[in-house]
């Protein structure tokens, strides 16, 4: 090859070089805006969860004096006690299998709750609710810190609620937007007069819920037998 032919190679080289080198750093930045979209996915729900959320269901539990339980003694202590009751599972309510058998109870009221919720939901779709977590100990939620930085505390306001036993996990993984959407309207009017504080948990598949003793009063004031409360107006 000549001289001639020589710088012409290489000139060709350099350009086949440029136009791969500026077609691998288009295809890196379009990766990196495909990836930075997918990180600010718009996500909406109707229960945020908030810093004021975590601080409004620790007043409750200080409201109604409970302990933050400590350990699983002070946990036998209070379901022997019968201040917590069995999780009321039934063929519209399952338990997660991994649960705990000491952790499969919350208080009264909030086993109320959600055995209404879950039959009306059932009604609705034909099948269970499923309760990922109940009561927890405050050793159990140091040990879930240890390895989930997004689980609430085990102290201070902004503490789990899960630790008073007012509180229960509802799994919304495999749900379809449309039973989304029912648990929200379902959920709605009870927050709105103070009777739970549910959060749409982003991180974990859950519907995270707080019930209030109050759940239990307002229950006694409904008319008749019917405790499918999905069509209960807010404000009755």
């Amino acid at each position: 090859m000549g001289t001639r032919g020589l710088r012409l190679f290489l000139i060709l080289s350099l350009l086949s070089s440029s136009h791969l080198f500026g077609a691998s750093a288009h295809t890196r930045a379009t990766v990196r805006v495909r990836r930075t979209r997918a990180r600010h996915i718009y996500w909406n729900p109707v229960f945020r969860g908030s810093r004021q959320s975590l601080i409004k269901q620790n007043e409750e539990i200080d409201r109604l004096q409970l302990p933050r339980i400590e350990d699983d003694a002070q946990l036998d202590d209070l379901i022997l006690r019968q201040e917590l009751v069995p999780l009321p599972a039934s063929e519209s309510l399952a338990v997660a299998g991994n649960l705990p058998q000491n952790r499969r109870y919350c208080r009264p009221w909030t086993a109320d709750f959600v055995s209404d919720l879950s039959q009306a939901y059932y009604l609705q779709f034909g099948r269970p609710l499923l309760v990922t977590s109940a009561v927890r100990t405050v050793e159990v939620q140091h040990k879930l810190r240890r390895h989930n930085r997004n689980a609430a505390p085990e102290s201070g306001e902004t503490a789990s609620s899960h630790l008073a036993g007012l509180t229960i996990d509802i799994s919304k993984r495999g749900m379809s937007k449309q039973e989304k959407h029912w648990m929200d309207d379902y959920m709605l009017p009870l927050k709105q007069m103070g009777l739970i504080e549910p959060e749409e948990e982003r991180r974990q598949p859950v519907f995270h819920v707080m019930v209030s003793q109050r759940y239990a009063e307002w229950k006694q004031l409904l008319p008749g037998p019917d405790t499918s409360l999905a069509a209960v107006p807010a404000g009755k």
